[in-house]
């Protein structure tokens, strides 16, 4: 749960910076290239779940519903920033560029917070 929190609040810091959107689905469905068709291409998304090529459908409805529960948590303020005002993570398999040119604030999990 710690975890889901984290990455949460990352989607609510970036909607209270101003180089992101100002709104949570402008956020997380932000991308940097685009398919003609109008489609985010692959793995080209600031979040990867919008740009995966997978279905967005839930198909576990106690995870959707726990999901649900996180993000409103969240949204109204019902559990602290543990990520220091974070904008980034990332999973400790992965190595981004952007990850020199960014503070680290912390590990939750198997995820690196930066800001």
């Amino acid at each position: 749960m710690e975890g889901q929190v984290a990455v949460a609040q990352v989607v609510i810091n970036r909607t209270n910076h101003p180089k992101y959107p100002d709104n949570i689905c402008d956020v997380v469905m932000q991308t940097s290239q685009l398919k003609a068709s109008g489609h985010p291409k692959l793995n080209s998304c600031q979040f990867s779940f919008f740009c995966d090529g997978k279905s967005d459908i839930p198909t576990d409805i106690d995870a959707y519903r726990w999901s649900q529960h996180v993000a409103l948590g969240v949204l109204y303020g019902g559990y602290p920033d543990h990520v220091r005002g974070a904008t980034h993570y990332h999973t400790v398999y992965v190595s981004p560029k952007w990850r020199w040119i960014k503070e680290p604030v912390g590990l939750i999990g198997d995820h690196l917070f930066y800001k």
